[in-house]
């Protein structure tokens, strides 16, 4: 796990990627790897901007988020996505931190955590669900926008391909994140408890009225039918019974 960072630290990244009207996308480099991250923005109900795994801009991205809302809330969606935290925290004092259950002690290692996803009162433009069969490690972010809805989950489910940089491949083949939608192997040792329970969880989620939108925190977005077909294709790579 990167050490965080504690000032403002640009990385390579994208610019923002509008997915609707109130839903935004950046993705950026990891320290040393090939994979890429994702920060989702969501323009709330209030106007004000909910960060999905926080990632620092350079001066002319960050000028063009901060012209869509004020930040008020910074999401830290499990321990291993502190890397930009802090400095955001420094940077936007007044947004409120929240994460899983879990996580909480681990985030708080490096920022202060104001709450939990249950905690957090559905706004009517987004709620969280913690996810089942996880420990209350992980969760997902249920936005609502004019097209439909949009399901934003972190590292339970990867949708990217295969690297072939020694660090990339043996991440995405050795650990088995890559080809995506699936859920790695990696993650069922380290998140998943209870395989049957995560799954009837994705399955769910895949059963949404009106989803429209599969994002993950690495890389690839799914879009209208193949949002529901990604969620159950993630569901097979795990036990039923």
């Amino acid at each position: 796990m990167a050490k965080a960072h504690t000032s403002w630290t640009v990385l390579k990244h994208g610019p923002l990627e509008r997915l609707s009207d109130n839903l935004w996308r950046v993705k950026g480099a990891l320290p040393g790897m090939s994979l890429e991250r994702v920060m989702t923005v969501v323009r709330r109900g209030d106007g004000s901007l909910l960060l999905h795994s926080p990632i620092a801009l350079d001066e002319t991205h960050q000028a063009e988020l901060e012209a869509l809302g004020p930040v008020a809330v910074l999401v830290v969606p499990n321990a291993g996505h502190r890397l930009d935290a802090p400095a955001y925290k420094q940077r936007y004092p007044k947004a409120v931190v929240f994460c899983p259950p879990q996580a909480k002690s681990r985030v708080e290692e490096v920022v202060p955590v104001d709450g939990t996803y249950p905690d957090y009162a559905d706004d009517g433009v987004v709620r969280f669900e913690v996810l089942e069969g996880v420990a209350e490690s992980e969760g997902a972010l249920i936005v609502r926008s004019a097209d439909g809805v949009s399901v934003v989950l972190n590292d339970v489910v990867m949708n990217m391909d295969k690297k072939k940089d020694l660090l990339g491949y043996f991440f995405t083949t050795v650990l088995g994140s890559a080809p995506g939608p699936r859920v790695s192997r990696l993650s069922r040792l380290v998140f998943v408890k209870d395989q049957p329970a995560l799954r009837a969880h994705l399955e769910r989620l895949a059963s949404l009225p009106d989803l429209v939108r599969l994002i993950v925190s690495h890389e690839k977005v799914a879009h209208g039918e193949a949002a529901a077909a990604a969620l159950r294709q993630a569901a097979t790579y795990l036990k039923s019974s």
